[in-house]
């Protein structure tokens, strides 16, 4: 049985280094690299990393905005389908960044080492292979594939290019799940048997209506461009500016939000993926043209010894939220924005007993050998309780990921979140849309990556 002591306590908590604000309640360390970098010298402009934004949507301005705060990055061009976003950006980075409709005139750049993809969907992938292809190290938004047949193509293209591929679920870099993952590996919560995810929403830019600019219109909007390989419809400025409500250019509730779910757990419990899923969801507010779940659930097998549970509700009547809990046989601990919090329940050490519909004398025999057997315990106030990590103020896992990102384009290492991990997270996470159109179970290899 595992003994959860004070000692071992601390000794768990200080793989992830972590100063103690309060009794029970301890802030975690920003990264060693990122203490390195804010102590520095400035870089020289030589040693800059200049990037380029494809998809200059709320998502990528997020990400290039994030991807500016680490030292030594240079921002020199941005393509992008509406001529507003490419105003916008001129007017957050200057006038000096080049900007255009046709990302292949930014992978034609020779100023430029890496880019990121914040694109529909449905670009993911050609634009990340279009960009290898011409050099550039890539960090591609989440999810990494629109089509299953996506996956391949661009871990391949990554190997024969030699170039860095990162996918963009930043939770992987997150400082909080480093503590998960430490946690979790030295018997906080004893043998893992169910991880519970949710990320609820209750509004209108939550359930993805983005505002339509009032210009909108095919003079100021590429809709060709947009389309690609999508099927050719008339102009729609809905279609445009909100398209993750339809399956032709977005992955539904799975692709945006179920992937974070599954990559934090893959990346907390070092499973490659489930080995089967089953899914069931509809449209149940949202009734506004769109042919996307606004409400999704999903159950997963893993052979690890574990089942995920996931749900996503876009009408959950509260305040948005996300949350992963991690149930083990002693105990659980529960993620949420800005920390987590350990709740440690040892196992009894006695199974205990039921004897009150026995006779009198069998009850005072059984009692009497109980005992002897099981002695009464003493200490085990020591071994339970509850401790919250908590992250320090103005932390982001998104710039970690982005230096994280930015590390792996220096020394050339693998990043954090290569096309491996992020295919087999997207991959399990659009298992949920397959079993809804399906009807029915489907089965995964974790391993090969593929259906079966």
């Amino acid at each position: 049985m595992n003994i959860w002591s004070r000692r071992n306590f601390l000794r768990a908590a200080g793989a992830t280094s972590a100063v103690t604000l309060m009794p029970g309640v301890h802030v975690l360390a920003a990264p060693a690299r990122a203490l390195r970098e804010a102590q520095q010298a400035p870089v020289a402009a030589n040693d800059h990393i200049q990037i380029a934004l494809i998809g200059a949507g709320g998502q990528g301005m997020g990400d290039t905005k994030a991807a500016l705060n680490v030292p030594g990055v240079k921002l020199v061009a941005v393509a992008d389908c509406y001529n507003g976003r490419l105003a916008r950006s001129k007017e957050l980075w200057g006038d000096d960044v080049f900007t255009t409709r046709d990302y292949n005139e930014v992978l034609a750049r020779k100023d430029v080492d890496a880019v990121i993809i914040g694109t529909p969907d449905h670009w993911h992938k050609q634009a990340s292979v279009d960009a290898m292809k011409a050099g550039k190290d890539v960090y591609c938004e989440k999810p990494m594939i629109h089509l299953y047949a996506d996956g391949p193509e661009m871990i391949e293209t990554a190997k024969a290019t030699k170039r860095i591929l990162q996918i963009g679920s930043q939770r992987v870099s997150s400082i909080v799940y480093k503590k998960a993952k430490d946690l979790l590996a030295s018997g906080a919560i004893g043998k893992l048997n169910m991880v519970t995810a949710y990320w609820d929403r209750n509004s209108a830019m939550g359930a993805w209506d983005y505002t339509i600019p009032p210009d909108a219109s095919p003079e100021t909007c590429d809709w060709p461009r947009f389309l690609g390989t999508a099927p050719k419809i008339p102009f729609n400025a809905e279609h445009f500016f909100q398209w993750r409500k339809w399956k032709a250019y977005g992955s539904g509730v799975a692709g945006d939000l179920f992937v974070h779910l599954f990559s934090g757990t893959h990346f907390i419990t070092g499973a490659h993926g489930p080995t089967r899923g089953m899914a069931t969801g509809a449209i149940r507010y949202w009734k506004d043209g769109r042919d996307a779940d606004d409400v999704m659930l999903g159950l997963f097998d893993y052979r690890e010894g574990f089942n995920l549970s996931l749900r996503v509700n876009f009408v959950d009547g509260g305040e948005e939220s996300e949350g992963l809990i991690f149930t083990g046989s002693e105990g659980s601990f529960e993620i949420g924005w800005g920390g987590l919090t350990l709740n440690r329940v040892p196992r009894e050490t006695a199974p205990g007993y039921t004897v009150s519909t026995f006779p009198e004398a069998m009850q005072k025999e059984i009692i009497a050998e109980y005992n002897k057997k099981y002695p009464p315990h003493s200490g085990k106030e020591e071994m339970g309780g509850t401790e919250k990590f908590v992250t320090p103020k103005g932390y982001s896992d998104s710039v970690d990921h982005f230096r994280n990102f930015f590390h792996s384009v220096r020394t050339r290492e693998e990043p954090v979140e290569d096309g491996v991990f992020g295919y087999r997270a997207a991959g399990a996470a659009l298992l949920s849309n397959l079993s809804i159109e399906r009807g029915q179970v489907v089965n995964w290899d974790p391993d090969e990556m593929k259906l079966v």
